[in-house]
Order: C-alpha cells, then structure tokens, then sequence
C-alpha cells in the first residue's frame, strides 16, 4: 500500500505541476494554456499528491 501511495502521489504532483504551468502559460501549446481554471486545478491536484506521500511515509507509532 506504502508504494502504490508513494506513486500515486508523485505522479499527482507532476501532473498538477504541469497543469499548473499550463495554466499559467510557461508551458504553451494546449487548450489549457492560459487559463487560471487550469492553474488552479493544477495546484488542488499538487496538494493532494502532497498529501498522498505525507500519509504514505508517515511514522508509524510503536505498540509499546
């Protein structure tokens, strides 16, 4: 589950990262280019792939 987590997330953050930049016209060439709406997306979906690997690599506590 630790890796499927982990790849989801990364996966999540690189593909908000381009939407995001897509959005904010550094990376032209699509139907996205500039367009707040997919800035905005782009960065709702980098937060939660942020939050996928926070959860996936947290400190388990020890049953003591």
């Amino acid at each position: 589950m630790k890796i499927v987590l982990n790849i989801v997330g990364v996966l999540l953050v690189l593909l908000g990262s381009v939407w995001f930049l897509q959005g904010i016209n550094v990376l032209p060439g699509s139907f996205m280019s500039g367009q707040s709406r997919w800035a905005i997306r782009g960065v709702m979906l980098a937060i939660a792939g942020i939050v996928a690997l926070l959860y996936a690599n947290r400190k388990q506590k020890s049953a003591a």
